[in-house]
C-alpha cells in the first residue's frame, strides 16, 4: 500500500513540475519574446535605427579572412563537409588552385557542388571571399 502512494506521489510531483514548466514558458514575457517582430521596415526618407547600424557596419571596412572563416566557413571547411577542401590541407587545395584563384573565387561567390553561393555568408563581399579562400588554403 506504501509503494502504491509513494509511486502516486512521485507521479503527482512529476505532473506537477511538468505544469510549472509549462506555465512558466507560457508567461507573458515568454510569450511576447517568442512573437516579438524578426525585423523591421525602413521607409526612404525616414530615418532607421537598423539601417544607420548596418551603414557604420559597412563603414568599419572588410572582414579579415579568418573573422569570415571563422563565423561562416569553418563549420564545413573545417572538417571537409561534403568533399569541402579542409582549412590549411595543401592536398585539398592544390588541384582548386591550379585551375588558378580567380577559379576558386568564382567557385565561392557563385556556390560549386554542396556549397551554395557565398557559402553560408550571404552578405560577404568578392573581397572577404577572397581573403577567405587566402586564409583557409595557406
Amino acid at each position: 500500500m506504501m509503494k502504491a502512494i509513494r509511486s502516486v506521489v512521485a507521479v503527482l510531483a512529476g505532473v506537477m513540475l511538468t505544469t510549472l514548466a509549462i506555465a512558466s514558458s507560457n508567461s507573458d514575457d515568454a510569450i511576447r519574446e517568442r512573437i516579438k517582430p524578426a525585423g523591421s521596415v525602413c521607409i526612404q526618407g525616414e530615418e532607421c535605427a537598423a539601417a544607420s547600424g548596418a551603414a557604420s557596419a559597412s563603414a568599419s571596412g572588410p572582414r579579415s579572412g579568418e573573422d569570415v572563416y571563422n563565423s561562416f566557413c569553418g563549420a564545413c571547411h573545417g572538417v571537409g563537409v561534403l568533399g569541402a577542401p579542409k582549412k590549411g590541407a595543401a592536398a585539398d587545395w592544390a588541384p582548386r588552385l591550379e585551375k588558378g584563384f580567380d577559379s576558386v573565387l568564382a567557385n565561392a561567390i557563385n556556390g560549386i557542388n554542396a556549397m551554395p553561393p557565398k557559402g553560408t555568408c550571404g552578405d560577404c563581399s568578392d573581397e572577404e571571399l577572397s581573403e577567405a579562400i587566402k586564409f583557409m588554403s595557406n
